[in-house]
């Protein structure tokens, strides 16, 4: 099995700067793509930013500029950096990463954090 942890999450104010951080562990022989999402309440989760294994970045329309995601493949880490924090860009993230858990598996396995929760608010 593969174990996500994730950390940085809290209470900032809005033009401040929060980053998160996701470890994945457990029986791993690749990360592929790692991602975050968001979600608020009434809404359906949304994609924050996602990051490739080569690194190609993709961000949503709400956070680019603002965001940016990075990867440490040595310590299957995925970072999320958030600056000039509004307070519509607060909710539950969550990370999301596929896994290779063996040189033979077809596919990668896909893997959710249990959410953290960042709150812009004055």
């Amino acid at each position: 099995q593969v174990q996500l942890v994730e950390s940085g999450g809290g209470l900032v104010q809005p033009g401040g700067s929060l980053t998160l951080s996701c470890v994945a562990s457990g029986t791993i022989f690749a990360v592929n793509d790692m991602g975050w999402y968001r979600q608020t309440p009434g809404r359906q989760r949304e994609l924050v930013a996602e990051i490739t294994r080569p690194g190609n970045q993709h961000y949503g329309v709400s956070v680019q500029g603002r965001f940016t995601i990075s990867r440490d493949d040595a310590k299957n880490t995925v970072f999320l950096q958030m600056n000039s924090l509004k307070p519509e860009d607060s909710g539950v993230y969550y990370c999301n990463v596929d896994v290779f858990r063996s040189r033979s598996d077809p596919y990668p396995y896909d893997y959710w954090g249990q959410g953290t929760q960042v709150t812009v608010t004055s």
